[in-house]
């Protein structure tokens, strides 16, 4: 079977016929593009990227205009290596960095990566730093191109309905373009191996994604970043090395999130992400996340001086809301959790013994 860099079908996290998985590299089938309207509201002029001569130009204000002008700043990164092919991509960002997922880095970083931009110039790259929690990472390129920076827009205005734009090379299709909508907001995703799981607060949309497009830029109509394509649901399976394409379920890392990571990764080159200093149980069936009540997590499953312990919370609590917001499921916990940093405070409602309850807490930190 390939390795997981090349192809991995991961458990599912929405529903039982679907199969939330990395976008790594490999081979698998094509799927169209889907239709959206020819004009949006706003445009990308703010990039003064070169379209190609032998090319039409397009009006800023138009799909084809928006991604002649943000697809020169997408780039497809594969390892250096002979025997490596395509295995994502990534977006230039200022001083020349390209942002990725740590999931397309961590897999080719062994050999040795290079990044490729869409006239072909190529150049070698190095991460600068990798945060595994968020599924993010930054490259420095040694030989850049004069591209004009994509720059982050603002995920939190985001609604379903919007117009968006994925520029990647899936299937190492370079400068592959596909267009859709927001689907939905805020849908918690989980991806990966047991133990190496990461929580997506994720960005839902139909754009046709597939495996190469990871870490690529989601962009709306003034080509401005909203997400990093990272996941995507197939139908059934969920063997390893399974390869299987996009059936409109696309899922991507919110720009805010990853904003505040990359910022992070530059500066110190890792990025820690919050936690709450307890183990949930990922099997309990009812509203709300529960604190476990396994003795394998050694008696209790809250930390002795963590977030969760000067909170006051306990084994067998079940925490129904954070920060104002139903928790249905540990999953989604998790996700909110993630979605925040360490040192927010935030309010945490739980049911104990039948009766729900309130407290603070200051969420804590970890690079594990």
């Amino acid at each position: 079977m390939p390795r997981p860099r090349r192809s991995v079908s991961l458990r599912a996290a929405l529903l039982s016929v679907l199969a939330v998985g990395l976008l790594s590299g490999g081979v698998g089938g094509l799927v169209g593009g889907l239709v959206a309207e020819d004009r949006m509201t706003g445009a990308a002029g703010n990039l003064s990227n070169d379209i190609p001569s032998d090319t039409p130009s397009r009006p800023p204000d138009t799909i084809a205009g928006v991604a002649q002008r943000v697809s020169p700043s997408v780039v497809s990164i594969r390892g250096s290596g002979p025997q490596d092919s395509g295995n994502g991509s990534g977006f230039v960002i200022q001083d020349n960095y390209v942002v990725t997922n740590n999931h397309v880095s961590a897999a080719l970083e062994g050999g040795g990566i290079e990044v490729v931009y869409s006239d072909g110039h190529s150049s070698p790259a190095t991460v600068v730093g990798a945060a595994p929690g968020s599924d993010l990472a930054v490259l420095e390129l040694s030989d850049p191109l004069d591209v004009d920076p994509l720059e982050f827009g603002d995920s939190d205005d985001v609604t379903v309905g919007d117009t968006v734009i994925a520029i990647g090379a899936p299937l190492g299709l370079d400068g592959t373009v596909t267009t859709g909508i927001i689907s939905a907001v805020d849908r918690p995703v989980t991806v990966g191996e047991t133990g190496a799981e990461t929580y997506l607060n994720a960005l839902q949309t139909d754009a046709a994604i597939n495996p190469g497009n990871s870490g690529g830029p989601l962009v709306d109509a003034q080509g401005r970043v909203i997400g990093v394509n990272s996941a995507i649901a197939t139908m059934g399976g969920g063997m390893t090395g399974e390869q299987s394409g996009s059936i409109g379920l696309g899922f991507a890392i919110p720009a805010a999130q990853a904003q505040r990571v990359v910022d992070q990764l530059i500066r110190t080159g890792e990025a820690p992400y919050a936690v709450i200093g307890a183990v949930l149980d990922m099997r309990y069936q009812e509203s709300g996340a529960l604190i476990s009540t396994d003795k394998a997590a050694g008696g209790t499953a809250v930390v002795g001086g963590g977030p969760a312990d000067r909170a006051g919370l306990r084994s067998g609590d079940v925490i129904v809301e954070f920060d104002g917001e139903s928790v249905r499921d540990a999953n989604q916990l998790v996700s909110m959790i993630r979605d925040r940093t360490p040192g927010d405070e935030v309010e945490i409602t739980y049911r104990r013994d039948g009766e729900e309850r309130t407290t603070e807490m200051t969420l804590g930190s970890s690079n594990e």
